[in-house]
C-alpha cells in the first residue's frame, strides 16, 4: 500500500469545539509516532481534495448534534467522497450526552456503501464528562484515541 498517511478532518466550526480537541490529540499522537499526517480544520482549510486524495487513512472528528454528525462532515462526504474511496476511516465523536452513541452509523454506512471505505468498528465517543477542567482530555478518552489509532493503522483490536 505504500507509506501510511493519516488525514484528520476536524469538522466542527465552533471556536470552542471539543471534537477539535480530540482531533488535535490524535494529531499529537501521530506526530509522536512519526506517522505522516495532515490535520484539516474546516474552520480554516479551504482545500480538502488534495489532502484527502493523498491519505491512506482518514479520521473524521465530528460533533454530534440532534443524534447525527454535523452538516459540515456530511458536506465533506458529498463534495469529496471520491477522494475517500477505498480508504480506512475512523471516527472521533463529541456529543452532549450518552444517548447519541450510534449517531455516526448513518454517516459510516454512506461511506461504506457509496464510497467503499473500510470502517473501523470501534470509534471514540466522548461527552463533556470525558474532559477535565473543561478542555483537558481525561485519561480514558486519551486511551480510546490511542486504541483507535492502533486499530486504524495496524488493524489491531478489531
Amino acid at each position: 500500500m505504500g507509506t501510511t498517511h493519516v488525514t484528520i478532518v476536524a469538522t466542527s466550526l465552533d471556536a470552542s469545539s471539543k471534537s477539535q480537541l480530540l482531533a488535535r490529540h490524535a494529531a499529537k499522537l501521530l506526530e509522536e509516532r512519526n506517522i505522516a499526517h495532515t490535520l484539516l480544520d474546516l474552520r480554516d482549510t479551504p482545500e480538502l481534495a488534495a489532502p484527502l486524495r493523498q491519505a491512506t487513512h482518514v479520521i473524521f472528528a465530528v460533533p454530534v448534534y440532534n443524534f447525527d454528525v454535523n452538516a459540515a462532515a456530511k458536506q465533506v462526504m458529498e463534495d469529496h467522497g471520491g477522494a475517500l474511496e477505498g480508504k480506512t476511516v475512523g471516527f472521533l465523536c463529541q456529543a452532549g450526552g450518552q444517548r447519541s452513541y450510534m449517531s455516526v452509523l448513518g454517516f459510516a454506512n454512506s461511506l461504506m456503501l457509496d464510497f467503499r471505505c473500510w470502517i473501523v468498528p470501534r470509534f471514540v465517543y466522548a461527552t463533556s464528562n470525558d474532559f477535565e477542567d473543561g478542555d483537558q482530555l481525561g485519561e480514558t478518552i486519551r486511551g480510546r484515541i490511542t486504541e483507535l489509532l492502533d486499530t486504524l493503522i495496524r488493524g489491531n483490536n478489531l
